[in-house]
């Protein structure tokens, strides 16, 4: 996984998973997989992600690119990558 650190904050890139049963992160070593709620439908899936993830991070978060791709691409403001770094080790597996 990949964390680049940039003026305005942090930019990811992961992959969503809709219609799953929960809202849940898996985050591991070569990639962040996001499983939504939502169904993918006029926008409900980055609704949700921009919402959850916004809430986990305790920041502002932004869909930089891949709006109708499950593969995207966001920007966390105001955060370093140290902390966002931190933040995902709650979510690695065992």
């Amino acid at each position: 996984m990949e964390i680049k650190k940039t003026s305005d904050g942090v930019v990811l890139n992961l992959q969503v998973k809709p219609n799953s049963k929960q809202f849940k992160i898996i985050a591991d070593s070569d990639e962040l997989v996001i499983h939504c709620r939502e169904v993918p439908v006029k926008g409900k899936v980055n609704r949700e992600l921009v919402k959850e993830l916004s809430r986990v991070f305790n920041a502002k978060v932004e869909i930089l690119s891949g709006f109708t791709s499950r593969q995207k691409k966001i920007l966390i403001r105001n955060i370093s990558a140290e902390k966002v770094n931190e933040i995902l080790s709650v979510y690695r597996p065992e």
